[in-house]
């Protein structure tokens, strides 16, 4: 274990780390279902499902016999200008469970990456039909849509992106109100300048597990229908069921005109994404004109094995009833937190399908992702056996649908135990 850290600290550079000051990592060396076993055999309760991905559990059987069976038959083809079975039955099966109008499937292989593509078809869509001005997006205060420059763009530059902003493109930003009258004026506003709404549908991740009313979103579909422009849901996170529906955008009883889906699509074992847009989208793209093509690919478009195990693992979302098991989840979960609201040091309790946070008052000047809490509690919860993430002041779990009864007891007693024990005290 103490070799493998060390050679780690020579030559490794983690995401989302501050090596300056942040403790070694995890010597992870199985996984199993919602734990994780380290060097030297001891178990962990994966809490976070490995940064909001794994749907299933690790190493589920179905998803590991999917993946040797398509790698032994066909392991990796370009996808531009061929395509194999996996992909087109993947295509399908993802717009038979989508919201209702999306018909087309563009593949990429992350989250960012996914939020890019719709941005960029978007700007193209309206470049090619002659509205090239249209090229300011309207997004949520405190949103996060990935690390790759259109997806900084539309997500909040604080705290994570500062140092880029001069680089990253206009965006009006407005505030999740309740009927989504901001994103009504915002766009009446901008006018023939519009070219789209993103948003994370119902709950914002990064921003602290924002919860947001289902009739922002419905508010916000009706603004993008009275002005004319697509809206873009990215549902990276919220997507497979991680809200109690299959998507959130269901959920809100919305449909998208584009939506991006990662993480759990392929039951977080592969890296797979995808962009599910309508079809007059695709349509702007038809054309005898060569230079009209959507130029965006990579070479791993499709890949036959991971889109062979995303449809494994809706096979298990179908048979496991995955959307409703995670919000049973939840609600076990949350029925455990809850006591906690009359606490000093909470400042509020809230859930979502699957996932259940605590929001902890934090001294001026201390709060937010940034905030010290966040790694002493991170800290302290492994020490106790489970794995979590918190998001600075936000204590948070979100554990795969695999866990049963024990291990949502430990998740719930160990939250508890870190906000009466670790958490600041007010009184």
């Amino acid at each position: 274990m103490n070799d493998l850290i060390a050679r780690d600290r020579r030559v490794v550079w983690h995401p989302y780390t501050q090596h300056g000051v942040e403790v070694d990592p995890l010597p992870v060396t199985r996984a199993d279902g919602a734990w994780l076993e380290l060097a030297g055999g001891r178990r962990i309760l994966d809490g976070i499902s490995s940064w909001w991905a794994t749907l299933h559990g690790h190493c589920h059987p179905r998803i590991v016999a999917a993946m040797h069976e398509q790698a032994a038959r066909l392991d990796h083809v370009l996808f531009a200008g061929a395509t194999h079975e996996p992909a087109v039955q993947l295509a399908e099966r993802l717009l038979a469970v989508a919201p209702e109008g999306l018909s087309r499937v563009f593949y990429s292989d992350d989250g960012s990456t996914a939020v890019e593509v719709a941005l960029k078809l978007v700007l193209q869509a309206w470049a090619q039909r002659g509205e090239a001005q249209r090229r300011v997006f309207v997004a949520l205060d405190g949103a996060y849509h990935g690390d790759t420059f259109g997806a900084m763009s539309v997500g909040d530059p604080e705290p994570f992106f500062r140092a880029l902003v001069p680089l990253l493109f206009e965006v009006r930003r407005v505030p999740a109100d309740g009927d989504g009258a901001t994103v009504e004026r915002a766009l009446a506003d901008l006018g023939g300048r519009a070219a789209g709404v993103i948003v994370e549908p119902l709950l914002q991740g990064a921003a602290g597990m924002r919860v947001m009313p289902e009739g922002f979103v419905r508010g916000v579909r009706a603004a993008c229908d009275g002005h004319g422009v697509p809206l873009i849901a990215d549902e990276v996170f919220t997507g497979f069921g991680r809200t109690g529906a299959m998507f959130a955008c269901q959920r809100a009883g919305v449909a998208p005109d584009v939506m991006c889906v990662a993480k759990g699509i392929t039951g977080g074992t592969l890296p797979l994404a995808a962009t599910l847009v309508r079809e007059e989208l695709f349509a702007a793209f038809l054309h005898d004109q060569r230079s009209r093509f959507f130029p965006h690919g990579h070479t791993f478009t499709a890949n036959p094995i991971a889109c062979a195990v995303a449809l494994a693992s809706l096979d298990l979302c179908a048979e496991n009833d995955v959307p409703a098991r995670l919000q049973a989840i939840g609600d076990a979960l949350f029925d455990r937190l809850l006591p906690l609201r009359e606490l000093p040091q909470v400042a509020d309790v809230r859930r979502l399908g699957g996932m259940a946070a605590v929001e902890l008052r934090t001294p001026d000047g201390d709060a937010g992702y940034l905030s010290a809490l966040g790694p002493r509690l991170r800290a302290a919860s492994i020490e106790r056996g489970v794995l979590l993430r918190p998001l600075g002041d936000v204590l948070y779990a979100l554990p795969p649908a695999c866990v049963g009864d024990a291990e949502i007891e430990l998740l719930g007693a160990t939250m508890a135990a870190l906000v009466r024990d670790v958490g600041p005290d007010q009184r």
